[in-house]
Parts: structure tokens; sequence; C-alpha cells
């Protein structure tokens, strides 16, 4: 049996690499924005859940016998949803919304085996965002890139991303987008690492 990440993300694959996983990317083909619009009145978390459930078991379905691991994370702004930015335009709007405030992560992971989920985990992270000029942000813009386009909230915590904020509490692998405390648990308890 093979460890299969239904990601393409390569922050995800950095964070099980890092951790000794020995494991295959397969990513997901689903259309997250399509299912997000069956999951209308969902918590922000149940939403990261609900997605990373439909991303296990996509893969899972392809990959029989494989263990397969989906995650999805969600950026929240009180009731107010955040998607990755389309552009650098869209990412700048994003952060002049941020600036100044408080967002929640919420960071969703599951396990599927042949079309069934094993098990289930969610975990929330609380960022607060410095006040930003608009005059930070253009520079922040300028300095990171195209890179901004492949994290929701424009930005990547790891890298120059952390010069946004001011206050930081959750879990690091739950900011990075996969709870991986969980993971490692249920991958001993199943003997597929060591214990």
């Amino acid at each position: 049996m093979s460890l299969v990440l239904a990601s393409a993300s390569a922050a995800r694959a950095a964070l099980l690499t890092g951790a000794g996983l020995i494991f295959k990317r397969v990513p997901a083909d689903v259309d997250e924005r399509l299912i997000e619009e069956d999951l209308v009145g969902l918590c922000a978390a149940d939403v990261a859940q609900a997605l990373a459930d439909v991303k296990a078991v996509e893969v899972s379905l392809r990959r029989p016998g494989d263990l397969v691991i989906g995650a999805d994370q969600t950026l929240s702004l009180g009731d107010e949803r955040f998607h990755k930015p389309g552009d650098r335009e869209e990412a700048g709007r994003q952060l002049a919304r941020l600036s100044g405030r408080t967002h929640e992560l919420h960071s969703a992971l599951s396990l599927a085996r042949n079309g069934e989920v094993l098990h289930r985990a969610v975990d929330r992270a609380r960022l607060t965002m410095r006040p930003l000029s608009t005059r930070f942000i253009s520079h922040y813009l300028a300095v990171v890139g195209d890179t901004v386009l492949g994290s929701v909230g424009a930005y990547q915590l790891e890298g120059y991303g952390v010069q946004l904020f001011e206050a930081i509490e959750g879990n690091h692998f739950t900011i990075l987008g996969l709870p991986l405390l969980p993971l490692l648990e249920f991958l001993r308890e199943e003997r597929m690492i060591e214990q």
C-alpha cells in the first residue's frame, strides 16, 4: 500500500517530506468552486473538511488500495470567505481587506482508501495582519511576484509573507495547510510509520 497526497501543493509536499514520509503526489481532479456552491451555509471549518473529503475520495477511487491524504484550507474574515487571488490586483485587494484585522485559517485533513473516508481532522489558526500601507502592499507584491497567486490571502507565511503579520495564534502546520500531527498519529496507529 502506498501513501498518496491528493494535492499539487508544494507546501504540503514539503511538510510530508520533512516528516520523513514516502508518498506519491496525485492531484485531485475536482472543481472546488463548483463543489463550494453546494456547501453554502456551512461554516469555514466544515467547508474545508468537505473539500478535503472530496479530494481524498476522488483520488482514492483512482488509486485502489492506497491511503490517500486529502487536504484543504479556508480563509475567513468574519463571514467573508477568501479564495486564491486570480491576479496581482486581486491579491492587493485581499491584502488591503485583511490589513489590520484578524482572520482565521481552517485546515482540514481527510484520509481515504477505496472511496471511503477513514479519518478526518480540522484545525484553526488566527492571524492578525499589521496595518499595511498602499505603498507596502505594492512593495510586497513586487518582491514576491506571482507566488501570491498560489495561496489564499496572497501570502506564504514561511517566506516574505511573515512581514505582513503582527500576531499569530495556532499550529504552524495548520497555517501551512495540513494538520500534520493528527496525520502522523493515524499513520502510527495504522503501523504505516514507526511507533
